[in-house]
């Protein structure tokens, strides 16, 4: 049996309204479709769901027929590729209608797809106990692109994962054990994810050959399983596979064979998996292979690999996470923040059709807080995708409890002005502003084989909300902690306050007690975990505070430091330019400023760094307090994994506490003005 772990947010307990429970029961005994739409996908997946729901919500199995026999109430499900009211081939409307005695809920999907985001947010209503009178939904993702990015390793690893070991692989070979593979699309084809690459972006030797015929059939397999649940498969490629397992003796992007090599596999890879989704690509990153090995640019090689796909429709997922990795710290011209718009804006317009940029959301690397990344908008003729990171990698790794949506909101929300005023990056990734074919977002996944996926119970929150704010930005962050919070808990009112409550504060607590004012990386190098102020100060990344005894933070204006800041379009570009109108948050970001500097809030830097360990040391263990206040009302297994992580959590934060303020005490000489403990 399942635990309640496991099943994370599709718990289906039974309806503790017993008036509800009824009214559910009448109109979904009876359930009226085409016979023939129950042996297609995803409409399949979208039956067994509902079956599994209203056996365990109900006590009953749906009763399926062709057509209504009596006068009675019904749940009626149908397919209309020409409905007026629905744009998107994935959208769906849920009208509820009452006439005389007869009850009746219609579902109308464009597609399988959209029948099957229908049940699934017919079952979120029901969970949370919503009445369904009078409901008349007309539901479609403002992203047609919504995608999960894999880093699993052949080997069971997973890079930056948190939560255990792959799901996929094991030992150099794929899993035999697909039951948790297909529980895993149900999860995110609830949430309305519809795209997948299921190895890591830095691809190693064995997962090289996914794309050969000796692996094709078994990676075919995985795809039905994802089909089946409206998710289409990518796959990451090591751009030097021709070179590698290919037996020619270059992968030059602009070398015939090279390209005929491309094509071929291209036509293998279609043989096997008709509806293939096409490449995600890392290339001249990191020590990555690329097109700068033969003096050609990123246009050059991702054109290349577009030709190969575009007769089958697929597309050319290209990261722009490209930087210097080798830097000399003791150069301060070379701004590792600049390096994605200085690579990419020059060849705005040169990239096939079905190529997509996928771009960080900000110029670093998933901080707990930079600026929103300056390539959003100066691209205006090429395909974008906003890559956020669902793992916690930089945010607590799934050990201290940090619910992104807010900060993915934010995102979202800023506007770039690249039209003027309006041009909020949503509007960049969902393709409006500049009239893009292909655009998204897409992220990094947090799951493993953890009993619970994802480590922390209450990070499955992140995976959940990633999911339903790329479905449709203009949900609230607090809309959908309260989503999560009613489909994993429960509906008991003070469970759901509790829970959001520590959702909602777990950002800027996390924020607070770890590297301030946007200056970022106060990190352990390598694990990612962990204060280490100096860690990578004098590195080969380009990750630096610059802390000396007199201020810190990096100069990325025009007249002294880098130039970063005039990457943005105005007024940001002037606003992050000027130490007095720079935002608090991001200040170290942008400037190096002295100890003394005295921020918009009123406080000095140094007090500010003082203030915001101590209150967040002390907010962490509120936490926990929070969350302990539920014994007895949280089933035992969670509630015992959470109260670990929190305690954990809390005994961390005093650690970063006093790392930090221990450091600047140190190197400014500056005493805390209200002289609690400072070593």
């Amino acid at each position: 049996m399942k635990s309640a772990l496991y099943k994370a947010w599709l718990q289906y307990e039974p309806v503790q309204d017993q008036k509800l429970a009824a009214a559910y029961s009448r109109l979904l005994r009876t359930v009226v479709i085409d016979q023939e739409l129950l042996r297609t996908t995803p409409v399949t997946a979208a039956v067994q769901e509902l079956q599994q729901a209203c056996e365990s919500m109900l006590g009953f199995m749906p009763q399926f027929q062709a057509e209504i026999t009596l006068d009675e109430s019904y749940f009626d499900i149908r397919i209309d590729v020409s409905a007026p009211n629905i744009l998107s081939e994935e959208g769906y409307t849920l009208v509820h209608d009452q006439q005389g005695g007869q009850e009746k809920l219609i579902l109308t999907g464009r597609s399988g797809k959209g029948v099957l985001y229908g049940v699934f947010h017919l079952l979120r209503l029901m969970a949370a106990e919503s009445s369904l009178t009078g409901l008349d939904v007309r539901d479609e993702p403002a992203n047609s692109l919504r995608m999960i990015n894999q880093w699993d390793n052949a080997d069971g690893s997973v890079e930056r994962g948190y939560s255990g070991q792959s799901i996929f692989y094991a030992n150099g070979a794929f899993t035999k054990d697909l039951e948790r593979v297909k529980d895993y699309a149900r999860l995110l084809a609830s949430t309305g994810v519809n795209a997948i690459s299921i190895n890591n972006v830095n691809v190693h030797e064995i997962e090289t050959k996914f794309i050969t015929a000796e692996y094709l059939p078994t990676v075919a397999g995985l795809a039905d399983i994802f089909r089946t649940y409206g998710i289409t498969l990518y796959l990451s490629i090591n751009f030097a596979a021709p070179l590698h397992i290919g037996g020619v003796p270059t992968s030059d992007p602009l070398d015939n064979e090279v390209r005929a090599w491309w094509r071929q596999t291209a036509d293998e890879i279609y043989r096997h998996i008709p509806d293939f989704g096409g490449f995600l690509v890392k290339a001249d990153s990191e020590h990555r292979p690329g097109p700068f090995a033969y003096g050609r640019d990123h246009a050059d090689g991702a054109n290349m690999l577009a030709e190969a796909l575009e007769p089958y429709g697929g597309l050319v997922i290209w990261r722009c996470f490209v930087y210097n990795c080798m830097q000399d710290w003791r150069d301060r011209s070379t701004d590792r923040a600049r390096a994605a718009y200085d690579h990419f804006t020059p060849l705005d317009g040169r990239f096939k059709d079905n190529v997509l940029l996928q771009i960080k959301n900000g110029p670093m690397d998933f901080q707990v807080r930079e600026p929103v990344s300056p390539l959003f908008g100066s691209m205006n003729e090429t395909n974008q995708v906003l890559e956020f990171q669902v793992a916690q990698e930089y945010t607590g790794q799934q050990r201290h409890v940090c619910y992104l949506v807010p900060q993915w909101k934010e995102v979202l929300n800023f506007d770039t002005h690249a039209q003027g005023m309006g041009s909020e990056v949503k509007k960049i990734v969902n393709g409006s502003l500049h009239g893009m074919t292909h655009s998204g977002i897409a992220a990094v996944s947090n799951i493993g084989n953890d009993d619970n996926w994802t480590g922390h119970t209450l990070a499955q929150a992140n995976l959940y909300g990633f999911g339903r704010l790329i479905w449709n930005p203009e949900l609230s962050a607090e809309t959908i902690a309260e989503e999560w919070t009613r489909l994993t808990f429960g509906n008991d009112t003070r469970v759901v306050k509790t829970v959001c409550g520590i959702l909602m504060q777990s950002w800027p607590i996390y924020e607070s007690y770890t590297s301030p004012l946007g200056v970022g990386w106060m990190i352990t190098p390598h694990t990612h975990y962990g204060p280490d102020v100096d860690g990578y100060e004098y590195s080969r990344w380009g990750t630096y505070h610059f802390a000396d005894r007199d201020g810190m933070g990096v100069d990325r204006t025009v007249a002294t430091g880098t130039g970063y800041s005039a990457q943005y379009f105005e007024p940001n570009a002037s606003r992050y330019d000027s130490r007095e109108a720079c935002p608090d948050e991001l200040l170290l970001f942008f400037h190096h400023v002295p100890y003394a500097h005295v921020l918009q809030s009123g406080k000095p830097v140094i007090q500010h760094i003082y203030d915001t360990h101590f209150e967040g040391a002390d907010a962490a263990a509120g936490l926990l307090e929070a969350w302990t206040s539920l014994e007895g009302m949280v089933d035992l297994g969670r509630f015992a994994q959470v109260t670990e992580r929190l305690a954990d959590q809390a005994e961390h934060a005093k650690h970063w506490r006093d790392v930090i303020n221990t450091y600047f005490y140190r190197k400014s000489g500056v005493p805390d003005e209200l002289g609690r403990t400072i070593y």
